[in-house]
């Protein structure tokens, strides 16, 4: 018989900790004190892990972006179903689910995390950045198979897309967001380069 249950992974522990306070308190009340109470950890569990708290945030931010490898995988598997607009609208609103608006804000707001994540994204907003080359890779996908126009500038809509779709979820202030106004920027964004899927031949 087992004696005991194991222990959650203390990294996983301390990142969920920090998002309920970025949830719940904003980017301001993050300090290492705060994570460990909120974990229901000694303060040195976090020194344990990381070598500082820019270093545990830079871990946050990246476990985020790690997130973004099986979203993106569906993503680029669903190319050629459904309708561009709806897979758009529907990875828009999957990846700009309250954590991450709130991650976003956080790597905005310290430049010193901004400064380390340099290492991993070297241009642009992490997060934002690799959720952009999802898009490219989604996109891309799509204009092969004829749904999007041959000469469409993938490398300019994908950012304006993501741009879009933060600027809509982040000014929510914990309202909800109608799938039907993602959608319908969405849909103004991509009006000029989606294309009928070419007819197969009988």
């Amino acid at each position: 018989m087992p004696t005991g249950v194991a222990l959650q992974d203390p990294r996983e522990q301390l990142f969920n900790a920090a998002e309920r306070i970025l949830l719940r308190d904003g980017a301001g009340a993050l300090t290492s004190r705060a994570v460990t109470t909120e974990a229901g950890c000694a303060k040195g569990v976090l020194h344990r892990h990381f070598t500082d708290f820019d270093d545990f945030l830079a871990g946050l931010v990246l476990d985020r972006i790690g997130r973004l490898d099986a979203q993106a995988a569906a993503l680029r598997e669903a190319a050629g179903t459904g309708t561009v607009a709806d897979r758009l609208a529907d990875a828009l609103t999957e990846l700009f689910g309250p954590v991450a608006i709130a991650v976003v804000g956080l790597v905005i707001s310290r430049d010193a995390l901004r400064t380390r994540l340099r290492r991993t994204t070297p241009r642009g907003l992490p997060l934002l950045t690799e959720a952009t080359a999802m898009i490219v890779t989604y996109l891309g996908a799509e204009r092969d198979l004829g749904r999007i126009a041959a000469d469409a500038d993938i490398d300019a809509l994908a950012p304006t897309l993501i741009g879009a779709g933060h600027l809509l979820f982040a000014g929510q202030d914990g309202a909800p967001l109608k799938a039907e106004d993602v959608r319908r920027t969405v849909t103004t964004v991509i009006a000029g380069v989606v294309r009928e899927a070419p007819k197969t031949s009988t």
